[in-house]
């Protein structure tokens, strides 16, 4: 949870022709870890018999449903009216930021605008979500991960993290590119030592990669990865001599030579 979450107020803003019902009770357990939802809108041509599924997660919830036609065979209207809602609350309400619900590549140059603006932006889509699209968000989270077991159906995507199912040792260590991520935030996170905290790790990680989450590995925590892939040391240290409360430290094996 980031400091001082609970204080900022998140604007969420669903688009419900591209995303499922099934993730409703993830998202806003999600969104919590963040700040609060102070607002709470779902875009979509209501007349239509595809969005019938949505009713009960709405009520539930408490999520607006807001009325957009399709005026155009082809053309996405329902997007248009959630970018200009986005930018009249941008101006109107003292957001501290916006939680994007969407795969659509569409939202980039919203998200980028919000951002310039200093408010958060998070991103919530599928695997299949465009690079472009989570770039341009502070933190993504694939929505795959908040859906329960029950729900979660095969996704076919352009991703390394595809496979369902936690990945063990030798498949984290196989992947050279993780390897190097977790090094480099490390490296860049260290003391003169060479530990670093793995909070501060953590938040390196999503700063050169938006959409890095140990979920996407079968992992709950980042804890949980590193000492998965063993190639760090990992140290915890108490804090104010509370059994309770512990800080983790991380270093990378091999500035011991190891």
């Amino acid at each position: 949870m980031e400091t001082d979450s609970v204080q900022k107020k998140l604007a969420v803003l669903i688009d419900a022709d591209n995303a499922q019902p099934s993730i409703v009770e993830g998202l806003f357990s999600e969104i919590a870890k963040y700040g609060i939802a102070s607002v709470k809108r779902i875009y979509g041509d209501w007349t239509r018999p595809n969005l019938k599924n949505w009713k009960d997660s709405l009520l539930e919830h408490s999520i607006q449903p807001m009325q957009q036609f399709s005026y155009t065979y082809g053309k996405n209207a329902t997007d248009s009216s959630l970018i200009i809602d986005a930018m009249d609350l941008l101006y109107s309400e003292p957001l501290d930021g916006f939680c994007i619900v969407s795969s659509d590549s569409d939202f980039t140059r919203l998200s980028s605008r919000i951002r310039e603006s200093g408010r958060k932006v998070y991103g919530f889509g599928e695997l299949k979500t465009p690079k472009p699209f989570i770039a341009a968000c502070d933190k993504f989270i694939y929505t795959e991960n908040l859906r329960k077991e029950e729900d979660i159906v095969d996704t076919v995507a352009e991703s390394p993290m595809q496979a369902p199912g936690k990945w063990d040792t030798n498949r984290l260590k196989g992947d050279s590119k993780l390897v190097k991520m977790l090094r480099d935030a490390v490296e860049d996170s260290a003391e003169e030592s060479g530990w670093a905290f793995l909070g501060n790790v953590g938040s390196n990680l999503v700063q050169k990669q938006p959409d890095f989450d140990p979920r996407n590995y079968g992992y709950k925590k980042m804890w949980d990865i590193f000492r998965a892939i063993d190639l760090f040391d990992i140290d915890e240290v108490r804090a104010d001599n509370s059994s309770n409360n512990r800080l983790i430290y991380v270093k990378d094996k091999k500035s011991d030579g190891k």
